[in-house]
């Protein structure tokens, strides 16, 4: 009896563990991964529709695999919907907080919405954690060098009249 808060512990810590090790990295699902490759030949057609599509079904098969966000992400640029696009990046960057490509993808659509900002955050972050010589780095650094598209603008920046008239 003595033994038995031990014994518990010692057996939660190996089932934690055991659980992490089978987790990294596992092979995607064939299916999922041919379904990327007709994506990215319906994305490279300008067929952005047809890209998620296929994106979308190699998420049903393979949850789990994280190349399938990046890919809908780059979709949903395609097709200027860059708020969507974000979302897809950063679901991928809760499963992989460093994934360089989504912090530099996560960038990428922030400039293009006009959040130059948060942008540049994502560049910092970039920079510290890969270097300034790094793909994704260079990537983001030359889309904020772009000039921006035009800033979105908030509901407190249009203000109505306040000025009531009233005729009788």
């Amino acid at each position: 009896m003595r033994y038995a808060p031990a014994a518990a512990a010692l057996s939660l810590m190996l089932a934690v563990s055991a659980s992490v090790g089978l987790s990294a990295d596992r092979a995607p699902d064939p299916r999922a991964v041919a379904l990327l490759a007709e994506g990215d030949k319906a994305l490279a057609a300008d067929d952005a529709q047809g890209a998620i599509d296929s994106y979308e079904a190699a998420l049903s098969i393979d949850p789990g695999y994280t190349p399938v966000l990046l890919k809908l992400a780059e979709a949903a640029r395609a097709e200027e919907l860059q708020g969507k696009a974000i979302g897809y990046y950063r679901e991928a960057l809760a499963r992989d907080p460093k994934n360089f490509a989504a912090i530099s993808g996560e960038g990428e659509a922030l400039v293009e919405k006009g959040a130059i900002e948060k942008a540049r955050r994502n560049l910092a972050k970039l920079k510290s954690l890969c270097g300034a010589n790094c793909t994704e780095t260079r990537s983001l650094a030359i889309a904020l060098s772009r000039q921006p598209r035009e800033r979105v603008m908030t509901a407190e920046a249009v203000m109505p009249d306040t000025q009531v008239v009233s005729q009788n």
